[in-house]
């Protein structure tokens, strides 16, 4: 078995990437969406961070979160937020993918993938291309044509705030060539 091992760094920032199991677009639903956004908000006041940056597709999220100094506890976090919204998904009706008895016997079930795919954010330039790469994703996986466009994404507070444009990222065509410069070097972070 594959030895995982995290960074943990007490007050750092992070890049995350959190996948659905066998990648059902579940929040393509928009009873998932805002069942989510409930479930990191509840989280948030629990254990308080900083979401500097997220954007949530069909069958994946990637976000940037900062911690408070002293604390390293993200995976607390992330468990608890992928646990609290599998536990109402499926109170609320919605559907899973179908898991093997020996994944049942482990109290898994067919929401997300185990684990969570994480980078440490160790300065500016490398912060600014993670916060861009995800403001840009749904552009690059064909969703859109502009960031502008996808709505569950922090690129709005953004554009509101004045750190972009509203029509940054913007293309005719969706591929990584047409990426911002800064983005083509990190064209498929995270992405499993």
């Amino acid at each position: 078995m594959p030895n995982y091992r995290r960074a943990y760094v007490p007050g750092g920032t992070f890049f995350f990437t959190v996948v659905t199991c066998a990648r059902v677009p579940i929040f393509s639903d928009s009873v998932a969406c805002k069942l989510l956004g409930v479930v990191f908000r509840e989280a948030i006041s629990k254990w308080p961070m900083d979401l500097n940056a997220i954007v949530l597709l069909p069958d994946h999220l990637h976000m940037i979160c900062s911690l408070p100094a002293g604390d390293d506890e993200y995976s607390k976090r992330i468990g608890w937020i992928k646990k609290e919204f599998t536990k109402r998904w499926l109170v609320s009706g919605g559907g899973e993918s179908t898991i093997s008895q020996s994944k049942r016997n482990e109290r898994r079930r067919g929401i997300w993938q185990p684990r969570f795919w994480e980078h440490t954010i160790e300065e500016d330039e490398d912060f600014d291309n993670h916060f861009d790469y995800i403001h840009w994703n749904p552009v690059k996986h064909g969703y859109v044509k502009c960031p502008k466009d996808w709505p569950h994404s922090s690129f709005h507070r953004h554009v509101k705030a004045g750190v972009y444009p509203v029509d940054w990222g913007c293309c005719s065509v969706q591929t990584s060539e047409n990426a911002p410069p800064n983005l083509r070097a990190i064209k498929d972070a995270g992405e499993p």
